[in-house]
């Protein structure tokens, strides 16, 4: 279905049990509401599932020069108010996570709780931590000049599909041998779907921010965070100290040996499932 968000057609996927608690699940700055698919037959027997396109992602609406946190946040309002028929769980992966975070913070009345998948509480600043650049940045870059040149092209998502499943993962090996087959099919058709100026804010380091990590998180919430680790971890052992300082409440769990993409991955989306099922079945009502 398509909603409106002051002029900004937003696509929103709905499955599940439609008298079953909603939960609103979303994406990376990348991705599109395709990187979910495998969840829903996991939630849509007790749940309600809306998937969100963010503006610039998917089947949802260019707002180019609007690409920053506050209005990624006023899409998920713009659902949670139009769509969700009360509080929600809230389920969002980097920058789908940065900005469930700050939508607690900001409209707590809307969420049930958060849990949040490595998330991007910060803007460029969390992925320029004490180590460095971290090694998304150099992937964003490449993708910056990349996904223009495949879209003009006219490439297919089984052609793309193939690049991706090529490429070197955080662990220097090939994605398609840590990925799930699915994954790599839905990063294809999120690339495909990208306009890619959305990663401009990221690379030029003018992202503006909406979480702000000193203050509270006002909703139940679970963090899965990246092993600290691997390069392309955006949650290290800074954001952690002040989760566990301002939202002592907050289940924060590092997932040893996972990278940035951990419900993609062959050897930790079990992991990340059984935590969100979990959390379901005590916040979600």
């Amino acid at each position: 279905m398509i909603i409106d968000n002051a002029g900004v057609a937003l696509h929103v996927a709905e499955d599940g049990n439609p008298d079953g608690p909603t939960v609103l699940v979303l994406h990376g700055i990348t991705s599109c509401t395709t990187t979910w698919d495998w969840l829903v037959p996991h939630l849509a027997a007790d749940h309600r599932v809306l998937r969100l396109d963010f503006r610039g992602h998917g089947q949802s609406g260019r707002a180019e020069g609007t690409y920053h946190f506050p209005s990624y946040v006023s899409d998920a309002v713009a659902v949670c108010e139009q769509l969700a028929g009360g509080p929600c769980v809230i389920l969002g992966h980097s920058l789908g996570g940065g900005t469930a975070a700050a939508l607690a913070q900001q409209r707590p009345e809307l969420v049930r709780g958060i849990v949040l998948e490595d998330p991007a509480l910060a803007g460029r600043d969390q992925l320029q931590g004490a180590r460095g650049d971290n090694s998304l940045l150099a992937g964003f870059q490449l993708m910056r000049q990349s996904v223009p040149m495949m879209q003009q092209m006219g490439a297919t998502v089984e052609q793309l599909e193939a690049i991706v499943a090529q490429a070197p993962g955080a662990d220097g090996k090939p994605l398609g041998e840590s990925m799930h087959p699915d994954a790599l099919h839905a990063m294809a058709v999120g690339l495909l779907q990208l306009d890619a100026t959305v990663l401009d804010p990221v690379l030029d380091a003018s992202m503006v921010t909406a979480f702000d990590a000193h203050a509270t998180i006002p909703v139940p919430a679970l963090v899965l965070a990246a092993d600290g680790a691997s390069p392309d971890a955006v949650v290290r052992a800074p954001d952690i100290a002040l989760l566990a300082q301002h939202s002592p409440h907050a289940d924060v769990r590092v997932v040893a040996g996972a990278g940035h993409l951990i419900h993609d991955s062959l050897a930790h989306r079990e992991t990340l499932l059984q935590a969100v099922l979990g959390f379901l079945a005590e916040h979600a009502g």
